[in-house]
């Protein structure tokens, strides 16, 4: 499982919002969809924790409206480093975002994993959590965004090991929208 903190610690480390752009590419979105539209822009700048290394990762993200506005694709970097700040590696990740059978669901990649998640709740322009299924023998994942002022993201990935319904916080962190 600490497999997974690294790997998907550009969650937490993702990203400076263009705002012209972006607005007017979130305007595209399908209204399944349009409750995610704080989520479009380019970010950079992201820094956060991993819980499960006390170490830290930056990273980039892009997010942009695909699919005739009927889907969101993240794109990301992420650096991570130890304790000391000394670089540990990079990787790159993926994640699509889609309204499929009334609910919105997400599958995610950085090339050694994927995450399927199958629901979403959604307050439109102010936060969005995406949730696995519950499978016997396997975590459970959680991955949450929440605007927290109109210029800050916060980002916190969390896992739930086999067969327990507590989360605990893998990665963490904040972003900041481009002055």
């Amino acid at each position: 499982m600490k497999r997974f903190a690294p790997a998907l610690a550009a969650t937490a480390a993702l990203l400076v919002l263009a705002p012209s752009a972006s607005a007017q590419e979130a305007s595209k979105l399908k209204p399944e969809l349009a409750g995610l539209s704080f989520l479009v822009g380019e970010w950079s700048n992201g820094q956060g924790a991993v819980a499960d290394t006390g170490g830290t990762s930056t990273g980039s993200s892009k997010i942009t409206v695909e699919a005739g506005g009927g889907a969101l694709l993240r794109k990301d970097h992420t650096e991570l480093f130890d304790k000391a700040g000394k670089p540990t590696g990079g990787f790159d990740q993926i994640m699509l975002i889609y309204p499929e059978g009334g609910a919105i669901h997400a599958d995610y990649s950085d090339g050694a994993h994927v995450i399927h998640y199958v629901s979403a709740k959604v307050t439109p322009g102010k936060f969005a959590v995406f949730s696995t299924a519950a499978s016997p023998g396997a975590p459970a994942f959680r991955l949450a965004y929440v605007l927290s002022d109109p210029r800050t993201l916060a980002i916190a990935f969390s896992m739930a090991p086999p067969g327990s319904t507590t989360f605990n916080t893998i990665a963490a962190g904040a972003v900041t929208k481009a002055p």
